[in-house]
């Protein structure tokens, strides 16, 4: 099933309640939620606080993303906010398989993310207890980049791994996902896909954005036939 993770760094924060109820009648069943520290990327967005006040609102599970340096060190705090699933990058946590089993300890559903040059085979010991992996089709830190089309390698390599090791974690990918590149990486064998400026485009209401990406994305589920790489 192909689900739209919609990511509120990109909605008008003034808004924020609104803008995610028009996105969830619109399909969205994932609300993705950006948290940057300004040293493992070079961005600040918001942490627990923000996670906290969305989960009185909204009955959508919080896929917290953590591109942050010590993840460990505030994993009781999202899980005490009220997220649902938690991913850490494979390049941030020293001793990857305890974090994700601290992630599992505290109630939520772990997840691994690789950024565009970190390879999959990096990630095969722990892929069984994962929830789903997350394939950065950016690099990591800002939104309204341009996707990177060897992400669609990485989700492929995934995909045969799930296929070849009996496993059913979900394949998330994050980065450039628009009306362009969404056929492309849903053929590739993605199934959560994480879109902010294609949802909250200035001037466009949320609903119907995210019920027209999510008509592209089942469509060219639909066809099977690859198409060209995105330029």
């Amino acid at each position: 099933m192909i689900e739209l993770a919609f990511s509120i760094l990109a909605a008008d924060f003034a808004h924020l309640a609104d803008q995610i109820a028009a996105a969830e009648r619109g399909g969205g069943t994932i609300i993705h939620v950006d948290v940057m520290d300004g040293h493992f990327v070079p961005n600040i967005s918001f942490g627990p606080p923000v996670v906290k006040a969305i989960r009185p609102i909204t009955r959508l599970p919080l896929d917290c993303h953590l591109m942050i340096e010590n993840p460990d060190a505030f994993i009781p705090d999202f899980a005490a906010a009220g997220a649902d699933m938690i991913g850490v990058h494979q390049e941030a946590c020293r001793h990857l398989h305890r974090t994700l089993q601290l992630i599992a300890d505290h109630g939520m559903r772990p997840a691994v993310v690789i950024n565009p040059a970190t390879p999959v085979e990096s990630l095969v010991e722990v892929l069984p207890m994962v929830h789903h992996v997350l394939v950065m089709s950016v690099n990591p830190g800002f939104g309204g980049q341009k996707f990177l089309p060897l992400a669609l390698d990485k989700i492929d390599h995934l995909a045969d791994l799930r296929r070849e090791m009996g496993l059913n974690f979900r394949i998330e990918v994050d980065g450039g996902i628009a009306h362009d590149t969404v056929a492309s990486v849903v053929q590739a064998g993605a199934d959560m896909l994480v879109a902010g400026s294609a949802i909250f485009s200035a001037g466009q209401s949320a609903e119907q954005t995210a019920r027209a990406f999510l008509v592209a994305a089942r469509a060219a589920l639909s066809v099977g036939e690859p198409v060209a790489e995105p330029s």
